[in-house]
C-alpha cells in the first residue's frame, strides 16, 4: 500500500478515516491524484494493492463521484476527480443523512407504540470515568420521579470529581428528580448533607465504620443501576420485576436504618 506518511499528513489521513474511507480507498484515492489518470495496472502499482482490490476500490471511488472512467476496456482509464469534489460530496452524503434523520424523527412515535419494553429485560455494562458517567446521566432520563439509593458521596467525589457529582445533582434537581437514600457517613456525604433540603434529598446517614458502601445503588424507573466507584465500573438492570424487589429490600433497611438513628 502506497505509503502514508511520505504522502499524506497524519491529520489529513485521520480526516479521511473519520469521513468513512477505508485504508485502501484512501491509497488508491492518493495514488489516483498523483498519477492524475492511469489504468489499473499502474493504479494498482502505485497504491501497493492488488489488481482486482483496486478494481473494486475504483468502483467504490467512481460511484462517490471522486474518479470518473475514460475509454473502454482494455484501454479503459480512470481519472481523478477535482479534490473539491470531496467536499461536495461529503455535503451530498450529509443532506441525505438528514434527510433521513427527519424521517426517522417523524417515525419513532410509531416505532415506540410497537416497542415492547415490558417482556425484556436488559443489562448494560459501564466502564471508565466516562462510563460511570454515562449511567449516571440515565437516572436522569424521566423527570418528576423518585431515585431510592445506597451509597457514599466520598467515593463517588474521589471517582468522577466533585464538580461534576455537583454539575449532576444540579441536573438532577432541575428535572425535579427527588433521591430518598441510606448513606454511609463519611466525610463527603456529610458535606453533601448540608444541601439536602435544596438538593430534593431526603437520606438517613449510618455509621461510616459499619456499613461503609462502596458501590452505590439506584433505583429507578423499573431500573438497578450499581456502581463500584473504586473499579469504576456500573451495571445496570432494567427489569420491572427485579426493580419492585429491590424496592422492598430499600424500604425494609430504610426501616432499620430509621430505627438506628433513633437509638
Amino acid at each position: 500500500m502506497i505509503n502514508m506518511k511520505k504522502v499524506l499528513r497524519p491529520e489529513t489521513e485521520k480526516a479521511l478515516l473519520e469521513a468513512g474511507f477505508s485504508d485502501k480507498e484512501i491509497a488508491v484515492y492518493v495514488a489516483l491524484l498523483s498519477l492524475g489518470k492511469g489504468i489499473v495496472t499502474k493504479i494498482a502499482r502505485t497504491a501497493s494493492i492488488s489488481r482486482t482490490t483496486t478494481y473494486d476500490v475504483l468502483d467504490n471511488l467512481s460511484q462517490k463521484g471522486l474518479v470518473k472512467i475514460s475509454g473502454k476496456e482494455p484501454k479503459q482509464e480512470y481519472v481523478a476527480e477535482s479534490p473539491e469534489r470531496l467536499e461536495k460530496f461529503l455535503s451530498e452524503e450529509i443532506e441525505i443523512k438528514n434527510n433521513s434523520l427527519n424521517k426517522v424523527k417523524y417515525i419513532i412515535p410509531e416505532l415506540f407504540s410497537i416497542y415492547n419494553t415490558k417482556e425484556i429485560p436488559r443489562v448494560r455494562y459501564y466502564e471508565g470515568i466516562d462510563g460511570l458517567k454515562r449511567a449516571l446521566e440515565d437516572t436522569l432520563s424521566k423527570g418528576d420521579t423518585e431515585i431510592l439509593a445506597s451509597g457514599g458521596a466520598e467515593d463517588m467525589f474521589e471517582a468522577v470529581g466533585e464538580g461534576y457529582s455537583r454539575e449532576y445533582f444540579r441536573k438532577r434537581v432541575e428535572k425535579n428528580i427527588s433521591i430518598r437514600g441510606i448513606a454511609s457517613g463519611d466525610s463527603g456525604t456529610m458535606k453533601v448533607a448540608e444541601r439536602n433540603m435544596e438538593e430534593l434529598r431526603e437520606i438517613l446517614i449510618v455509621p461510616n465504620d459499619k456499613f461503609h458502601f462502596s458501590v452505590e445503588t439506584n433505583i429507578y424507573n423499573d431500573k438497578v443501576l450499581n456502581i463500584s466507584w473504586k473499579e469504576k465500573f456500573a451495571v445496570m438492570i432494567e427489569s420491572k420485576e427485579i426493580a419492585d424487589a429491590q424496592k422492598k429490600v430499600f424500604e425494609l433497611a430504610w426501616i432499620g436504618a430509621r430505627e438506628m438513628g433513633r437509638k
